[in-house]
């Protein structure tokens, strides 16, 4: 840790979130988006209209501002150590669906071979264990997993909602190390949450859904950081946005804390 914040000195860089220069930082984002992200309460959300086998789904923030930055900053720009508040924000967002007195595992959306060589590892991979510290910390029995591998699959942009689900479901594998995966992972009662970084016509989350409840695993809800659509909300918890890209809606807070 002292090694990180010796480079926020040495070799400064952007904040990850509004790409201002020359102020004090911690973990690559300043003061005021680090304010902002701790202002960010999880809600419900789904696209509109949301694919067939959606779990209920929950999200932190919409995908602008501060929030997007980050993102963008530690999957494409190779800011890792980000992983930790974005860790920290994902761990509320599953708080909101798993009951504190029962086991809950994260499974994560698994990345191609490819992606992951791009962006220097399994960003996901990397994100759920800094929710599980999270979740620990606060009194959850909590561990993640990896049971999907993906296969390349054809660029979504020029794909319609119908072949988006067909491609995310057909690159999709159990991993043969899953045999067994229930009895070590899942005890009685315990909560399986699909964890991913953003949601946008919500296919992917279908698609890895249906293809956990093949294995006879029966999801509970998935948890993301942030959502592209938020047309939808459901009741009570629809999110009213702020100046400055934040919203707020009623739910557990970040928890994020700026010690620089």
């Amino acid at each position: 840790m002292l090694l990180a914040d010796l480079a926020d000195l040495v070799l400064p860089a952007p904040c990850a979130g509004c790409a201002v220069e020359r102020v004090p930082m911690r973990y690559g984002m300043c003061g005021g988006c680090v304010t902002l992200l701790e202002a960010l309460r999880p809600f419900r959300t789904a696209p509109t209209p949301p694919p067939p086998g959606l779990p209920r789904c929950v999200a932190v923030g919409a995908y602008q501002g501060p929030l997007r930055g980050a993102l963008l900053a530690y999957k494409e720009r190779g800011r890792h150590r980000l992983a930790r508040p974005l860790g920290m924000l994902l761990a509320a967002a599953v708080a909101e669906l798993a009951p504190r007195g029962r086991p809950v595992t994260l499974l994560t959306v698994p990345s191609t071979a490819v992606a992951m060589r791009e962006r220097g590892g399994d960003h996901m991979a990397r994100l759920a264990g800094q929710a599980v510290r999270r979740l620990r910390g606060a009194g959850w029995d909590a561990s993640a997993v990896r049971p999907l591998r993906a296969l390349p699959r054809p660029d979504s942009a020029s794909l319609s909602a119908a072949e988006r689900r067909i491609a995310a479901e057909s690159s999709l594998r159990i991993r043969t190390a899953l045999i067994g995966f229930r009895r070590r992972a899942t005890p009685p009662g315990g909560t399986l949450v699909v964890v991913d970084d953003i949601v946008t016509t919500g296919a992917t989350l279908a698609a890895v859904t249906r293809r956990l409840r093949e294995a006879d695993m029966q999801v509970t809800g998935a948890a993301v950081l942030a959502a592209t659509r938020l047309r939808r909300a459901s009741r009570g918890s629809f999110p009213a946005f702020l100046p400055g890209g934040t919203e707020r809606a009623k739910g557990q807070g970040s928890g994020i804390r700026n010690e620089g």
